[in-house]
């Protein structure tokens, strides 16, 4: 059974060579364990989007839990699915420092990435948008 689960957290360590690093250990784990989605990082946010397994999924989020990496993990949606909308990448990345300042302010009162206050179907329209407008990098 498939599943996609949207979380959003607080960076511990907002140098980019952080990021990278999540992106990087994302990418060599997540095709042994049938895990694709996005990232989304800003302003020292994530919102993840993660699809899969049941278990896999549920596993990795509690990884990701305990990841000293990350503070103020947070639950946005969470769903069974018929297929995966992000199935293109085994962790895809989007920049938002790079995007145009009205896709943020389409989905949120001001144009910078706050997953903590809208609903969770308002941040996966989000990333949703990022990937129909070829916004989202790093496809591995």
């Amino acid at each position: 059974m498939l599943v996609r689960l949207l979380y959003a957290s607080r960076a511990v360590d907002n140098n980019p060579g952080a990021v990278e690093a999540i992106l990087s250990q994302s990418r060599q784990h997540n095709p042994a364990t049938g895990i694709t989605g996005i990232l989304c990082y800003g302003g020292g946010i994530f919102l993840q989007a993660i699809e899969g397994g049941r278990m896999a999924v549920s596993e990795l989020y509690g990884h990701i839990q305990r990841d000293p990496r990350h503070r103020d993990v947070v639950l946005l949606d969470y769903e069974e699915i018929a297929e995966r909308r992000f199935g293109g990448w085994t962790m895809g990345q989007a920049n938002l420092s790079k995007l145009h300042h009205s896709i943020l302010l389409k989905y949120s009162e001001k144009a910078e990435l706050d997953p903590y206050s809208v609903s969770g179907k308002v941040s996966l329209a989000l990333l949703e948008e990022l990937m129909a407008t070829a916004s989202i990098i790093g496809r591995a």
